[in-house]
């Protein structure tokens, strides 16, 4: 499957950024709260994009990001030229990665020890990292050193919690059930659902043979065409959820994408329970089932006659669909149209149009008609929500559509005529060079 890669550097950058800040872009937070929650940030590593290597952020930096997502959306976090640029830099990236490193194993350790220890090595030169800037360098990532036996907080403590309110984040996740008999064969059987985290009411609940991320987009677009628009999704760690195509599009929505923690089911556990439920009153019972129509039509049988007519004890004695609908009966929804919903999941690649005016797109070949787009580099596009695929060529401010290559019909269709040329100026340099070779003029 294709995957809906940036359109430039600067996109790759803001889907990077967003994905770090853009939970809490998306979370109603109590008065101090957001301090806490960027310097436990600070304190992750992530990978940007291009680099071999991770990295973490300081309090400062995610703090400016998560202002600039709230006030401008995406175009806020794409990167701005440096006015210091062409300058140098106090510590090399190497060397601040080395004193971080250092100061997250030893949080007690003073920063002279860390400078003077590092300084006797060899290792730091004391002419481009003053004790000042060992500090500064400390404070901005939120590691100042902490009294000896006290240990920072590593999230161990684990409390019961609920979204604010429907449509403030939606699970996802997939059940693997019984393989179902197809014909002479046997296929596995995936289960995809997403579900609201404040009224536990499931907006989408399908089968498929596959686990794979176009399974997951597809399923989400067709839940954004039924309901309100989410704050936030909150997946695990699954490749399903873990591709730039669900990231990417995520961003263009402005729909925030949160993943659990890995080797964490526990932070998992209200969808879990809900496949508890669904494999007691449904998965376990699909024998005679012979095709995916007659597993799902059970499937959204047991959603609208039981799960979401039964009084759940977490929302005090209401049912799922009680919740759900007297919450939007009172509040504007949130919707995505059409046109930004496929914009979102549209897919764009480099290629180069070979001379009989045809290209490689979608594992197949495809052609554009006429010929002045041939051994031109173009950018072909097309939406993931199309099955099978409709490429089409963005071209100079012009979108050109594409056909799949019948070579049989071509072999009988009328070629437009070579257009003849006629020369109406005097130039002729084979007889210029003859002229010259026998001494002649035009004159003569």
């Amino acid at each position: 499957m294709d995957t809906i890669e940036p359109r430039d550097r600067g996109e790759q950058i803001a889907v990077f950024r967003a994905g770090i800040i853009g939970a809490l872009a998306h979370t109603e937070l109590r008065r101090g709260e957001l301090k806490r929650r960027l310097r436990a940030l600070s304190r992750q590593k992530f990978r940007p994009p291009g680099s071999d290597r991770t990295r973490t952020y300081g309090v400062s930096t995610l703090q400016r990001w998560y202002y600039a997502y709230k006030n401008g959306g995406i175009d806020a976090l794409k990167p701005k030229q440096r006015c210091d640029k062409g300058h140098g830099r106090e510590l090399p990236g190497e060397l601040k990665e080395l004193l971080l490193d250092i100061r997250r194993e030893h949080r007690s350790v003073p920063a002279t020890v860390i400078r003077d220890t590092l300084i006797a090595e060899g290792r730091l030169d004391p002419e481009r990292a003053s004790i000042s800037t060992v500090q500064r360098l400390y404070r901005e990532h939120g590691l100042s050193r902490l009294p000896r036996g006290v240990a920072p907080e590593d999230g161990a403590h684990r409390l019961r919690w609920e979204a604010p309110h429907p449509g403030a984040l939606w699970h996802g996740d997939v059940c693997h059930g019984p393989s179902i008999p197809i014909g002479v064969d046997s296929k596995p059987l995936r289960i995809h659902a997403l579900m609201d985290d404040a009224s536990r009411y499931v907006v989408a609940l399908e089968a498929q043979h596959t686990e794979q991320e176009i399974d997951m987009l597809r399923m989400l677009a067709d839940a954004l065409r039924k309901h309100p628009r989410p704050d936030a999704l909150y997946l695990d760690n699954g490749p399903t959820y873990r591709g730039e195509a669900l990231s990417v599009a995520c961003t263009r929505m402005e729909l925030g994408l949160i993943h659990a923690k890995p080797y964490d089911p526990q932070a998992r556990g209200k969808m879990e329970r809900f496949w508890r439920t669904l494999r007691e009153r449904c998965l376990d019972h699909l024998s005679g089932c012979a095709s995916l129509h007659d597993v799902n039509v059970r499937l959204w049988a047991f959603l609208d006659s039981y799960y979401h007519r039964r009084e759940h004890a977490s929302l005090i004695g209401k049912t799922p669909r009680q919740v759900w609908t007297s919450w939007w009966s009172d509040h504007e929804p949130l919707d995505v149209d059409e046109d930004k919903l496929r914009e979102a999941l549209t897919t764009r690649k480099r290629r180069r149009v070979r001379n009989d005016s045809t290209l490689g797109h979608a594992g197949r070949d495809w052609e554009v008609d006429g010929v002045f787009l041939s051994s031109s580099r173009v950018t072909v596009a097309h939406c993931l929500l199309d099955d099978p695929p409709k490429p089409w060529i963005e071209h100079e401010g012009r979108c050109i559509e594409l056909h799949p290559v019948d070579p049989k019909r071509n072999a009988t269709r009328r070629r437009r005529p070579r257009t003849e040329t006629h020369n109406t100026t005097d130039f002729d340099p084979a007889t210029t060079l003859l002229d010259q070779t026998v001494g002649r003029t035009k004159e003569d």
